[in-house]
C-alpha cells in the first residue's frame, strides 16, 4: 500500500487490513514480516477508527423541534442520548 495519509480512503484501508490479516494467518512470512505487517495494521486499525468517527459526526441527524429549537440524534446503536441545542 502506498503511504497512508489523512486523504487514503476508508475502503483502501479496510482492503489492506484484509491483505495483513491473510498474510499472517497463512503462517509463510517471516517473524520480522510479522512484527513489520502488525505495526502497519495498528496504523490502518487508527486510520479507519478515526474516518468512522468522523462518518458518525457526519450522519448525526439534526430534527427541529415544534418549538424551534434543533436537537441531534445520534446513528443507531451509538447508545449517546440526543442532545437539544437552541437555534
Amino acid at each position: 500500500m502506498a503511504k497512508l495519509t489523512q486523504k487514503t480512503p476508508f475502503e483502501e484501508a479496510m482492503r489492506r487490513l484484509e491483505q495483513i490479516a491473510e498474510q499472517m494467518e497463512s503462517g509463510e512470512i517471516s517473524l520480522e514480516e510479522a512484527v513489520d505487517r502488525y505495526e502497519e495494521a495498528s496504523a490502518l486499525v487508527a486510520h479507519c477508527r478515526s474516518k468512522l468517527e468522523h462518518a458518525e459526526q457526519r450522519i448525526r441527524v439534526v430534527q427541529q423541534n415544534a418549538d424551534g429549537t434543533v436537537r441531534t440524534e445520534p446513528m443507531a446503536g451509538t447508545g449517546d442520548d440526543a442532545t437539544d441545542e437552541s437555534q
